[in-house]
Formats: structure tokens, C-alpha cells, sequence
């Protein structure tokens, strides 16, 4: 079982006038005790279940380029992108920027959104539940599309583009890692079966039907089910330790996970955290 980081909470001591020095620093001490996956939410408030809404949140694409900036090896996505909140041939292009100036180290997550307070907050739309999926198929087809050598136009129900053209292309063939982040059983796994490298489901108790139902779409879809990566998510906080990081890890491996993303809430002190990742990645290896 691999350990990613994933940062979701940057409420740390020092506030926002050190958080650049905190978060580089942070990112590179996770490279150094051998993290190789390093993700960032697509939020702009901070969310319920990791603090109130007014706490530090970043911007998710200006962060990961600063990440990136100050690492040489790990994988760095988003878990994951909301689809409403970006033009899909920005988002591609984004990902492919990244991905060219980090030397190909950048992937996509992505799923339907949910947050509607945040949204209707900052202005942007939040279509019914139908409409946000129907636009997340259109936008990981375009994303695809822009990735490929094809600059055909794009002809779909909520999007449509003259020329898909995409340059630079990305230095990762044949496109960048694309996650489809998400449990629901009728569409996001079937589109996880469809299209995507992997998916991300959290750790818990629904986590094995979760797996049998996406193997049944692969069934069904003529998809290796073996070539999807499993991943999975779940907290720490102050009390943590890493006998509990290290027991949900090898639990979710024996389900067949082989990533887990751990995030820290409630921690201020970036330096726990390597601690405790850096010590269970060791046991886990």
C-alpha cells in the first residue's frame, strides 16, 4: 500500500503570512520521507468535515503549480476538481501546463461537485444533480479529446468547441493520470469503468460493494477491471497515530486498494504530520 498526502486543511500556525514558506517546506519534507503522491482539494471554502468555511483554503490550480514548484518526484492532482467550477478547455489546458512545466507530473481529479454554498457564494452556477454529471462525461471526453492529436471540433450537449487544439501537449503519453473521484454507483463508477486510470473511494465499510460495482461495469463496458488503480481516502487528526494509519491502510489493501490519500485535520503543525506519515509509509513498505 502506497501513502499520498493529501493537504486539506491549511490552517496552520503563522496564519496566511507564512503559508508559502509552510506549504513549501511541507511539500518537500514529504518528498524527502518518500511520499510520491501529493493532492490539494478543489474547494474554495473550507469544507464541513474538515473545519468551519471561513478557514484557510487555497485555490487549487495556483497551488499545485506552486507545489510543483518546489518538488522534483510526486504525482500531484486534485481530489477532486468540481466540474462546474471550470470551462473544460481550460481545465485541459491547465493540467496540461502543469504537467509540461513540472516535467510530467500532473494528473486530473475530477467528479460531479457537490458543494452548493460555496458556489451559489462565489457566483457560480450549480445545476441540478443530472445536469452536473451529464457535464462531467462532456468535459472528461473533452479533456481526453485536447489530450490526443485530434483538434476535431466538439459537438456536445453543453459544450461545444470549434477546435480542440492543445499546445504544448503533454509530456505524459498517452494523457495525463485521470481520476474519477466518487462512489455513486449508476454513473460515477460506470464512468470511472469507462474512461478513467482510477478511482477514489473512501475508506470505510461500503468500500468492497463499491468495487464489486464498478467491476460489474467493467463487465459490462469490456474494461479491465485490474487496470484501474483503486485508491482511497481517510483522516487523521491530533490523537491519530500511525498503528491507526497503518491498520486502515492494510485493511483497505486486503480489499485490493493499493493508494490511500491521508489528510490532516485539525493539525497545526505541518511537521506531525510528516511524522506520522513518514514513519507509517516506512512500516508499509
Amino acid at each position: 500500500m502506497e501513502l499520498g498526502m493529501h493537504i486539506a486543511d491549511f490552517t496552520w500556525t503563522g496564519g496566511a503570512p507564512v503559508l508559502g514558506p509552510a506549504l513549501a517546506r511541507h511539500v518537500r519534507e514529504a518528498e524527502a520521507a518518500g511520499i510520491r503522491r501529493i493532492t490539494v482539494m478543489d474547494h474554495f471554502w473550507q469544507i464541513g468535515p474538515v473545519g468551519p468555511v471561513e478557514h484557510e483554503m487555497l485555490e487549487a490550480y495556483a497551488a499545485l503549480g506552486f507545489i510543483a514548484a518546489h518538488t522534483e518526484h510526486a504525482l500531484l492532482h486534485t481530489l477532486v476538481t468540481g466540474v462546474i467550477y471550470r470551462e473544460p478547455g481550460l481545465l485541459a489546458k491547465q493540467v496540461s501546463t502543469l504537467d509540461v512545466l513540472s516535467g510530467g507530473r500532473v494528473g486530473l481529479g475530477i467528479g460531479a461537485g457537490w458543494n452548493e454554498d460555496e458556489s451559489r457564494g462565489l457566483g457560480f452556477d450549480f445545476p441540478p444533480t443530472a445536469e452536473r454529471f451529464e457535464k462531467l462525461e462532456e468535459t472528461v471526453r473533452i479533456c481526453l479529446q485536447m489530450w490526443s492529436d485530434s483538434e476535431e471540433p466538439f459537438e456536445g450537449r453543453h459544450y461545444q468547441l470549434e477546435r480542440t487544439l492543445n499546445s504544448p501537449q503533454n509530456l505524459t503519453r498517452p494523457h495525463p493520470y485521470l481520476m474519477i473521484g466518487g462512489g455513486g454507483e449508476k454513473k460515477t463508477l460506470r464512468m470511472v469503468a469507462q474512461y478513467a486510470d482510477a478511482c477514489n473511494l473512501f475508506a470505510g465499510p461500503e468500500a468492497a460493494h463499491k468495487l464489486d460495482v464498478l467491476r460489474t461495469h467493467c463487465d459490462t463496458l469490456g474494461r479491465d477491471y485490474d487496470a484501474i488503480e483503486k485508491t482511497t481516502m481517510f483522516p487523521i487528526d491530533p490523537t491519530s497515530t500511525v498503528d491507526d494509519i497503518v491498520g486502515t491502510a492494510e485493511k483497505m489493501a486486503e480489499l485490493g486498494f493499493t493508494a490511500a490519500y491521508i489528510f490532516a485535520r485539525d493539525i497545526a503543525e505541518p511537521d506531525h504530520i510528516i511524522s506520522l506519515l513518514a514513519d507509517a509509509t516506512a512500516r508499509l513498505s
